[in-house]
């Protein structure tokens, strides 16, 4: 049996739910990531813009080195090696915020939060919940699917140590407050996991055109914050320093996820 090829996926050339073409533009710098994001038509058109993007070299690098080296477990195996895209409908009421694609887990398999521990964790949460298809969530084109609910990362591509920088962050979000956009008429509820994903998204937040409190709620497990159409929920980061030491467990996660599941599905405050 031959190795699969190493290094990224070419747009278009049959990764299961890849969202681009070959003739998907290009951003190659931060100005341009904020002019497509901007002009994309709808989710499916900013889900391929944004699986393209070469706007910051250290990730483009980092994440093409991941996918060329490629993992021992996973040395028979194609790598995505580009941006992650959302993954859920546009009409979602729920909205997950994350902090990065892990490198071999989204970076590998191309979805969100797919073909890692802290995936294992949060689409079993969100199958509990009533939210995804199935409680694993593998590799694309396995089936899963989320309900009423869109996943998406702060930014968008694996970053060294997962830890993406102030600029890599900055540059990033025009991807978000376009998801923002797209989904304001339904979307009800954001559940954010982490400081990271939470301190990223009031600005995308702001910048999509909704009205924020004077003060920032700080982040921590639990906490919600009321704006005038939607309700944020905090959650750690189902990270495996989180899981593993038992600061997140699971009746936590289903807490979070019941409760958001709740409120975006009845569509109001009470």
């Amino acid at each position: 049996m031959t190795a699969p090829a190493r290094g990224p996926a070419a747009p278009g050339a049959g990764w299961p739910e890849d969202p681009a073409t070959p003739s998907t533009p290009v951003a190659q710098a931060a100005a341009q990531v904020a002019d497509l994001a901007a002009t994309a038509a709808d989710c499916a058109d900013l889900d391929a813009r944004m699986s393209v993007c070469r706007a910051c070299p250290r990730l483009v690098a980092w994440r093409e080195e991941v996918a060329s080296a490629r993992r021992a477990a996973f040395a028979d195996q194609p790598y995505w090696g580009r941006p992650v895209p959302s993954f859920g409908p546009s009409d979602a009421r729920l909205l997950v915020v994350g902090l990065a694609p892990a490198a071999h887990g989204g970076n590998r398999t191309g979805r969100i939060f797919t073909g890692d521990r802290s995936g294992d964790w949060l689409f079993a949460a969100l199958h509990r919940a009533g939210l995804a298809r199935l409680a694993t969530s593998v590799a694309a084109g396995d089936g899963q699917c989320v309900i009423d609910t869109r996943v998406v990362a702060a930014v968008r591509c694996a970053p060294p140590a997962n830890r993406p920088t102030p600029a890599e962050r900055d540059t990033c979000r025009p991807w978000l407050v376009r998801d923002l956009e797209l989904l304001r008429p339904g979307l009800r509820g954001i559940v954010v996991l982490g400081g990271f994903a939470w301190a990223a998204l009031w600005p995308a937040l702001r910048a999509a055109g909704y009205e924020l409190p004077a003060r920032r709620t700080p982040f921590g497990h639990g906490v919600t914050v009321d704006l005038a159409v939607l309700r944020v929920f905090g959650c750690y980061h189902p990270s495996q320093q989180n899981t593993f030491t038992g600061r997140l467990t699971a009746p936590m996660l289903d807490m979070v996820f019941a409760a958001a599941a709740s409120h975006a599905r009845a569509g109001d405050h009470s």
